[in-house]
């Protein structure tokens, strides 16, 4: 029954390879998705996952009533909101360029990629309440925010895509033409595709991004969208949510390359008007709000009280930072345990290779719908179903990041081609699509786990008791300078996990390569 399998497989998988090189799927990858599960079931007795919502089937049944009778002319200033949704991801995509572009060239020195790495690992929300002290309820709020994440962002990312690109068209060119051209007309030409394609996605990312800003009173779509929903009006509510998920699948129609010129131009003339800043406002809050007490207490540095300065620090690690890092990994390995669940499941019900073209199309519609709604108004949503729990976070993370890696999965999958033995759908899509893609489906579960730690720590904006929820709550009690600490103890906590992350997934690959 063995030699039968492996000559099955053989001719499904590897036909060029004999029986005695055949590799048994997914090896490595099974080991790997095995021990996410036990390390989420380890983790269930220590998870806050009941349902505190009085009655949640009624407050199901109004949201779906909402859903088939949605309420486009509900809400004032629509377009308003809309178009300052669109104003702070153009501008923010934007000015993330301008600052992430030249740090690309030089971003292999040690200073400039750990200052990306913390600036990346703080989370737009958190970019937003900081800056929500100085220039208060402006635009310039938004924008900073979005623009700072983004540009160590892009930082890395384009460092990386001309690392990996070939030095070979700069050794052809002439020797006496400068070297700023031979870089710009030899490397960065040849990955322009892929940089546009980057581009692309993050004002994606940004477009969420400034949706979500609307839940800290920012003027975009989603501050209509919070009130909506903590008011019950679900007809109006569903009405914002689906004008959302039309803008961003039909991104790739009404953001053309050529009219990116338009919309900067729009962006500047129609953003909402930029107050006055107060100099003295902003010095107080950097030189006075964000300091230590020991430190502001003392009349000079050498006067400093190191035992009352190192007992402030302590508390704050002891008492915030550790449970709320606590919480945030709990959270953050159910999510992505429920992620790898759904991002199976997502690539199966969206796949040509399984399924006819009209069910697959369906799929691909689910998964729209599941990568286009951002993952804290998702949980904020569950949070009205549900009760305040840990139950609504995993679920939002989980239906978010699940859709965004079946739909690259199945991106990948649809371009196989047709195996020529006939073994039927599901045998050909369980015996040779599947295992074609889990390897890449795996990496981008690995690539979305930082991206789940951030959301995670957010997420105690709504209540749980993860990092977030002391941040929020410093901010709130006007203590600037425990909240400061806390989100550089949250930053670099997002660095390591996504070194740990990365580091295990390049000896992943390694291992499967050598095995």
């Amino acid at each position: 029954m063995q030699q039968v399998l492996k000559r099955l497989w053989g001719k499904i998988a590897r036909p060029e390879h004999t029986s005695n090189s055949i590799r048994y799927w997914p090896g490595h990858w099974q080991k790997l998705s095995l021990v996410i599960w036990l390390i989420a079931i380890a983790l269930l007795p220590f998870s806050d996952l009941e349902i505190i919502s009085y009655d949640p089937w009624t407050e199901l049944h109004r949201m779906l009533q909402g859903l088939l009778a949605p309420d486009f002319t509900a809400t004032e200033y629509l377009f308003a909101a809309i178009l300052q949704t669109v104003n702070f991801a153009v501008l923010g995509v934007a000015f993330g360029l301008v600052l992430g572009a030249p740090l690309a060239l030089i971003y292999t020195h040690p200073v400039i990629s750990t200052l990306c790495s913390l600036t990346r690992a703080v989370h737009e929300l958190f970019w937003a309440l900081l800056f929500l002290q100085v220039f208060g309820l402006s635009p310039l709020t938004g924008i900073l925010a979005l623009t700072l994440p983004f540009g160590a962002t892009f930082a890395r990312v384009f460092s990386d895509i001309l690392r990996q690109s070939s030095d070979a068209p700069l050794t052809s060119t002439p020797r006496n033409s400068d070297r700023c051209s031979r870089y710009l007309y030899a490397k960065i030409a040849l990955v322009m595709p892929q940089l546009l394609s980057y581009v692309r996605y993050r004002f994606e990312c940004a477009l969420r991004s400034s949706a979500v800003l609307g839940f800290i009173g920012m003027p975009t779509i989603g501050f209509y969208l919070e009130t909506a929903f903590r008011q019950g009006n679900y007809h109006e509510g569903m009405a914002l949510l689906m004008l959302f998920i039309a803008m961003i699948g039909g991104i790739r129609y009404w953001c053309r390359p050529r009219l990116i010129p338009v919309y900067l131009g729009l962006a500047f003339f129609t953003l909402a008007e930029i107050p006055s800043l107060d100099a003295g406002l902003i010095v107080r809050f950097l030189t006075q709000d964000v300091v230590p007490p020991a430190i502001a207490a003392a009349s000079s540095l050498l006067a400093v009280d190191l035992g009352s300065l190192g007992a402030w620090f302590s508390e704050i690690v002891v008492e915030q930072a550790i449970p709320g890092a606590q919480v945030t990994i709990v959270l953050a390995m159910l999510a992505l345990a429920l992620t790898h669940l759904l991002a199976l499941t997502g690539h199966g019900i969206a796949s040509r290779q399984l399924l006819p073209k009209p069910f697959a199309y369906l799929g691909q519609f689910v998964l729209l719908i599941g990568r286009s709604v951002p993952e804290y108004v998702m949980a904020y949503a569950f949070l009205i179903l549900l009760g305040p729990s840990m139950l609504p976070a995993i679920l939002a993370l989980a239906i978010h990041n699940g859709a965004v890696v079946a739909y690259l999965a199945v991106r990948q999958s649809d371009k196989l081609a047709a195996s020529q033995v006939n073994f039927g759908r599901c045998n050909q899509f369980h015996y040779r699509v599947l295992p074609s893609v889990y390897p890449n489906l795996m990496a981008l579960l690995f690539y979305r786990f930082e991206i789940i730690v951030r959301e995670t720590a957010v997420f105690g904006m709504l209540g749980i008791m993860a990092l977030g929820f002391y941040i929020d709550s410093n901010f709130a009690e006007i203590r600037y300078s425990d909240a400061i600490v806390l989100i550089g103890i949250t930053a670099c906590f997002n660095v390591v996990i996504d070194k740990v992350s990365r580091r295990y997934l390049s000896s992943s690959n390694q291992a499967q390569h050598c095995g």
